[in-house]
């Protein structure tokens, strides 16, 4: 009888296991040392779509680099970090004006984390009456945090007016939001704000700039490869075409 009782009891655990995975709505990646990737989603054109944000674990507290896609995942991000790091995220830095990489930044101006933007992406929010940031990036600058040195780097307009990218030249580690696209990205993605003349010499600046990377992070779905300056530059070659 016990034997069954167990059996039925692991039963249930697979099975809520297996639920609380296919819901799930935050997920947080390695990337390496202490270096993390951390996805939400939305629904965009009808289709369940990723965004990825990325955070480091450094000896003063945590960064993070964009806010969640999903608004209901900004304390979760918190805690989440909190439970696996035991530290807190002292900065978040948000890569462009659109509202996966923005929506919480109010929300976490409230617990005290130091927000950034550049000044042109916090003019963009200003005018659109979209959250802002409590300090602004005036030119590309260096943070120092704990035991990590990281670049803000604008190379030009792109995705959008005002997109940058972070740079850890040590680490070889390159965030590009959704400036730089996944290799399994069939198209450009939301060209609203876009400027697709000048993306391509701002992927070649920072092909220039941020020499072999170890790790590129794309704004959407998978981060993996280190193709995805190439793949971005296919795909706005194909545009051009069309």
């Amino acid at each position: 009888m016990r034997n069954i009782t167990l059996f039925f009891l692991l039963g249930i655990c697979c099975i809520t296991s297996f639920a609380q995975e296919t819901n799930q709505r935050l997920k947080i990646s390695h990337v390496c040392g202490d270096f993390y990737v951390y996805i939400t989603y939305q629904s965009y054109n009808g289709q369940k779509m990723s965004a990825n944000g990325m955070y480091v674990v450094t000896n003063e507290g945590v960064v993070l680099f964009d806010t969640p896609w999903d608004t209901t995942q900004f304390q979760p991000l918190l805690d989440s970090i909190y439970v696996r790091h035991h530290k807190k995220v002292i900065v978040c830095i948000a890569t462009h004006s659109h509202e996966d990489r923005t929506a919480g930044l109010s929300y976490y101006k409230k617990f005290g984390i130091k927000t950034y933007t550049t000044k042109q992406t916090d003019e963009i929010c200003k005018d659109r009456n979209e959250p802002q940031a409590q300090y602004t990036i005036d030119k590309d600058s260096v943070f120092t945090v704990g035991q990590y040195s990281f670049q803000t780097y604008y190379a030009g307009a792109g995705h959008t007016p005002d997109n940058i990218v972070i740079w850890f030249p040590k680490e070889k580690i390159l965030y590009g939001g959704c400036l730089i696209k996944s290799i399994e990205a069939t198209d450009l993605g939301n060209l609203t704000d876009a400027n697709v003349e000048a993306w391509p010499i701002t992927i070649k600046h920072i092909q220039q700039t941020c020499k072999n990377p170890r790790y590129i992070i794309t704004g959407h779905q998978d981060w993996t490869s280190t193709k995805s300056l190439e793949h971005t530059l296919k795909l706005l070659e194909e545009y051009k075409k069309k």
